[in-house]
Parts: structure tokens; sequence; C-alpha cells
């Protein structure tokens, strides 16, 4: 078998009213080998850049939704950034105020030279100014919550970096994802930066290699890519557990490669 990524995902919960409930937890754009565990068969959403929504009726009662997949891994090509994404993915949004956030970044990076060299920097300084704490922030922290406090995770790292792009006009975007190598391992969360017009992928923890990664859903932040959304219903979520890994062996990624999200 050939390079190859392998997921198994396992959510639990406690329905107290019933009702619809989306789950993001799939592959985008699709996997050579797939299954949506649950007593009755989802209806799927298809969104844009291959994200894919599975749409539940939940009954009251515990209950337990299970996704595996497999799919071959291989260099992506690399998507060209259109004219919507130049408007969409240079404003501000909810978790990237990068109107507030324009001293810091257009004095640190805005005179470099390229683009490719200004998100590098960015990358480098994110990572080096914040610290990696499990459980650290809250689910409202922003970006410059993040920045002031000196610390989050994944997410957070996505979103700083994300600011600091949109303010010097780089098209940023953020992309949940799959990522064998990670520790301690559950959904891992990245951002993707525009570079010579394509979109190119970039982890300011640096705690997975970055050609392993596996897009789940992508958006202007955290905000349009959750793996959990009640539509109606009422639910207390029990935990999930999450296992991704790739195969034969797992890529080494020294971060001076532009490489382009799967």
């Amino acid at each position: 078998m050939g390079p190859h990524v392998q997921v198994d995902v396992e959510m639990s919960f406690r329905v107290t009213k019933p009702g619809p409930a989306a789950f993001v937890v799939a592959l985008a754009g699709g996997a050579d080998q797939e299954e949506f565990a649950y007593p009755a068969p989802p209806r799927q959403v298809a969104f844009e850049h291959g994200t894919r929504a599975q749409v539940l009726d939940l009954p009251t009662g515990e209950h337990v939704v299970r996704y595996r997949a497999e799919r071959a891994l291989g260099p992506a090509e690399p998507e060209r950034v259109g004219m919507e994404d130049l408007i969409r993915y240079t404003r501000p949004s909810r978790y990237c105020p990068s109107d507030r956030m324009g001293g810091l970044a257009l004095s640190r990076f805005g005179g470099l030279p390229d683009a490719r060299t200004q998100v590098e920097a960015i990358v480098r300084h994110v990572g080096e100014h914040l610290s990696y704490v499990v459980g650290s922030g809250s689910p409202t922290d922003d970006a410059v919550d993040t920045y002031l406090a000196g610390e989050g995770v994944c997410r957070d790292y996505a979103h700083v970096c994300i600011s600091l792009c949109r303010v010097i006009d780089i098209p940023a975007r953020f992309a949940a994802v799959y990522a064998p190598g990670l520790s301690p391992m559950d959904f891992h969360a990245v951002f993707e930066a525009a570079i010579d017009g394509r979109w190119y992928v970039f982890d300011a923890t640096g705690l997975a290699p970055r050609q392993s990664l596996s897009r789940i859903a992508t958006g202007r932040d955290a905000s349009d890519t959750a793996f959990l959304s009640t539509l109606g219903c009422e639910l207390d979520f029990l935990g999930n557990t999450v296992l991704a890994t790739a195969g034969p062996s797992l890529p080494e990624d020294d971060g001076s490669e532009l490489i382009a999200l799967a």
C-alpha cells in the first residue's frame, strides 16, 4: 500500500431535547473508503472547499457517532486564489479581528519584501510569542485575546496568524484538519495563506508534519468549521476520541517547503 491516511473518530453525547444536529468530521472531498456509523442514515450537505456536513435527527437519550475513513496520501495541487477569496479572506471575522491588530502587523511585517517572506515571518513570530497550553483560553477568545494572553491551542495560533496576514492584505483562511503525528491526538487547526496566487498551508504550532494533514473543513475562522452544531436539539457533549495515522511512515517537515493542503 502506498502513502495513505486513516482516521477513526468517535463522539458521544446525551440528547435532552430531540432534533437535528450537524457533524462535520468527514474528510473534505471524499475518501477511498469511509463509514459514518449511526443507527439512522445521515443527510449529507456539501459546502465549498469540499466540506461535508452529516445531518442527523437525534432522539432523546445517549448516542455514539463514529466516522472511519481511509484515503491515499500524496502531494496536492495548490488551489488557485480567486477574486472572491481576495475579498472574503482579507476581511476581519469573528475570531480574527484583523482591524484591531494593524499596528503590530504593519510594524513587524509590512516592510518585508514579498508575501512568502511575510507569512513565514508571521509563523515564526507567533510560534515564538505563544506558548502551547492544552486547555488554555476559552471558546470565545479571539486573536487579540490570545496574543495578549501569550498562550493558546492550535485554533488560537491559527487565528493570530490569519489576523496578521489579513492586515497586510495577504488572504488567509482557517482549516480544520486531521493531523497524523499530533500529540495529544485530537482535531487540529492550521491556516492557509495566499502566495503567488495559490493557497499553501502553514502551522505555527509545528506539532505535526504538514505533508500528512488532511482537510476536514475550511472557513474564515473556527466559527465556520465546528465539528458539531445543534440545529434545534439540545445535548450534553460527553467526549470524543480522534485517531489519525499516516502510512507507511510519517513524513518529516522542516518548515522550509511550500505545501498545499490535501
